[in-house]
């Protein structure tokens, strides 16, 4: 099914879409629909949730979800006094179905279970939430984060549809590159116009338009917020912001600095990094498709409207529209999570979308566009999932900017070319697929190897 572009474009908080933000609506959901009487609820986390959980803040999540927030509307600073409460108080106030608050005991020991032996068959990243009264289950359901903050039950599994984003009757249903390729040859249409079109099914142009300049603004305010943000990033590595710096260096050498061609890429590597430095301390984040690969598309946008001879905002929604298509094709025919992929499908996903996005801003056909996003995914084939103290910090934050580059790299590549080459973006998509079934647990978000394991012995 194509995804909507605000199925892949959610407004959020770090660090982890699928390890925060999935959790925090898999357990706004579950009590929002409860209808029977309970006086606690016990969550279980599976898999990577479980191994990884704590560095990426799977237990605030999971509280303030049943605390009734969404990632979409929470306040990142607000959340610290409510968690601070509700651990300090052992209650947590829960909204139900019926729209009736109710004070519950909440005994984070034992109602908050991190089971690292076990891995549910769907996906590493499961959890079961179950609702008790006087010790007797009265309720129960288990929930996937599949990538990009969205969650599904398990009933909808096979669905492809995840909660929240819902079905649509779309007028251009592609389920391949070569099938968007053809539907633009066909309409005459640019990807952009053909996500447009499908956009148009649920809104009309003046909210597509007001949806785009909110997600614009909250990746232009991460960035500017990154910037000005100094310190040490919470989760006990003790990793510093660095982009507060390279800034004040930016600056203090801006005038000398026009003779060095490759001040561009200073540049883009302060914005990457601004972004991902927000998110691993929890920030408003907008996943892009993910957090963990959040600074990719913001920085390349940004990288165009700044160093792009007459860049305006159409060409800010054009690169926005093209790259949902592209990252609509890695979630239909492969994956977006780093649990299930690796990396690959997280920063390589973002790479591949933000060098399609650039070169459609570039008024590239949609031949050069396909071929950005194959460049884009070609090379970060095989790319791990490794991430120190399960935190979403080293490797994490570096290789955002590397990704921006290489997105760059891919653009100006194709852009140059005449759209025809040797690998088709659905050859790559699958091979990155198949790759992903082959790597090992291991690398897939668990921190249990990679530099997750050897930095640690160094």
């Amino acid at each position: 099914m194509v995804a909507s572009v605000f199925e892949l474009f959610k407004i959020g908080v770090g660090p982890s879409s699928s390890h925060t933000m999935g959790p925090m609506l898999a357990a706004a959901t579950f009590v929002e629909e409860l209808v029977c009487d309970f006086d606690t609820i016990q969550i279980t986390l599976y898999g990577s949730l479980a191994l990884t959980g704590k560095g990426h803040a799977t237990d605030r999540a999971i509280i303030l979800g049943l605390a009734g927030n969404r990632p979409n509307t929470l306040i990142p600073d607000e959340a610290d006094e409510q968690i601070t409460q509700i651990r300090s108080s052992g209650i947590i106030a829960i909204k139900t179905a019926h729209n009736e608050q109710q004070h519950i005991s909440f005994d984070e020991g034992r109602d908050l279970i991190f089971n690292q032996r076990k891995r549910l068959d769907y996906h590493s990243n499961g959890m079961i939430f179950t609702a008790y009264k006087d010790d007797m289950k009265v309720s129960e359901k288990t929930y996937y984060s599949v990538g990009g903050g969205a969650i599904i039950g398990e009933e909808a599994i096979g669905q492809n549809a995840p909660i929240d984003e819902g079905l649509w009757d779309i007028p251009y249903n592609f389920k391949s590159g070569a099938a968007l390729l053809q539907i633009s040859q066909d309409t005459n249409l640019s990807i952009a116009d053909i996500m447009r079109e499908n956009e148009r099914i649920l809104r009309d142009d003046e909210q597509i338009a007001k949806k785009l300049q909110s997600i614009v603004e909250v990746m232009e305010n991460c960035i500017d917020r990154g910037i000005a943000q100094g310190g040490i990033l919470p989760g006990g590595l003790k990793v510093k912001r660095r982009a507060p710096e390279i800034f004040k260096q930016l600056m203090e050498r801006q005038e000398r600095s026009l003779s060095d061609p490759l001040t561009v890429l200073d540049w883009l590597n302060l914005w990457a990094l601004a972004v991902n430095e927000e998110n691993a301390a929890g920030g408003k984040v907008v996943t892009a498709p993910t957090n963990g690969a959040a600074g990719i598309i913001p920085s390349v946008l940004r990288f165009y409207d700044r160093f792009t001879p007459n860049s305006d905002w159409q060409g800010k929604e054009t690169f926005l529209l093209t790259a949902a298509a592209i990252g609509s094709l890695f979630k239909e025919n492969a994956s977006i999570s780093g649990a299930e992929v690796g990396c690959q499908g997280e920063v390589g996903v973002a790479c591949s979308m933000a060098a399609a996005g650039l070169t459609a801003a570039w008024g590239g056909s949609s031949l050069q566009i396909e071929n950005a996003a194959e460049i884009g995914m070609e090379h970060n084939l095989g790319l791990t999932c490794d991430p120190v103290a399960g935190l979403v910090q080293v490797p994490c934050i570096e290789r955002n900017a590397v990704g921006a580059v290489k997105a760059i790299e891919a653009a100006r590549l194709a852009i140059m070319g005449d759209g025809t080459h040797r690998v088709s973006l659905d050859e790559v998509i699958e091979t990155m697929r198949k790759t992903g079934l082959d790597m090992s647990e291991r690398y897939k978000e668990t921190s249990q190897g990679g530099l997750a394991v050897n930095l640690v012995e160094c």
